[in-house]
């Protein structure tokens, strides 16, 4: 066995619970979520490095499924454009039901209001707990425009939970704070 294979064998039983939780997080679906992190893993084993760690690698994988999950967004919003000029209905958007707590549909409901930036903005420094900072490093934008899309999300989403309580209290029971 290859030592990137070995890698990539420890990476997923060490880390591929969490890894799909943030592919789910940012996607809102969990099959999509899955897609995410396997493009990911593909993506960035193609061109091992040596001497990567565990974490090391970690950090690249969670970088290609941000870019890619942000890359796939734009690709559909163009597509979505693109569909009633070419006579096309838009496709239905199915809600995931599977989740049984109500204050965990709430959760996705208000996740999927967010714009894809907000919603990586607060999965980068709610889930993943970053500072903002290091949100804005990872997502190539000033920390101003971080702390304007977590502004801006954190609004939505109370809106759409009823109240900012609620919103911390939701975040904090189902999105983890700490890795």
């Amino acid at each position: 066995m290859a030592e990137w294979s070995e890698l990539l064998a420890e990476l997923v039983e060490a880390r591929g619970t969490e890894l799909n939780r943030y592919g789910f997080l940012l996607c809102g679906d969990r099959g999509e979520g899955a897609d995410l992190l396997q493009d990911a893993l593909v993506r960035v084993f193609t061109h091992p490095r040596g001497g990567w760690t565990v974490r090391d690698v970690e950090g690249y994988v969670r970088r290609t499924m941000l870019n890619r999950y942000l890359d796939l967004y734009r690709r559909q919003q163009r597509l979505r454009l693109l569909l009633p000029r070419l006579g096309h209905a838009q496709p239905e958007s199915v809600p995931d039901h599977g989740e049984g707590a109500d204050r965990r549909l709430d959760l996705l409901a208000a996740l999927d209001a967010l714009t894809p930036r907000q919603r990586a903005c607060v999965v980068l420094r709610f889930y993943e707990d970053l500072p903002v900072a290091e949100v804005a490093h990872r997502m190539r934008l000033s920390q101003g425009t971080v702390k304007r899309h977590l502004s801006d999300a954190n609004s939505r989403m109370s809106a759409a939970l009823d109240s900012p309580e609620q919103v911390r209290t939701v975040r904090v029971a189902h999105m983890g704070g700490n890795r």
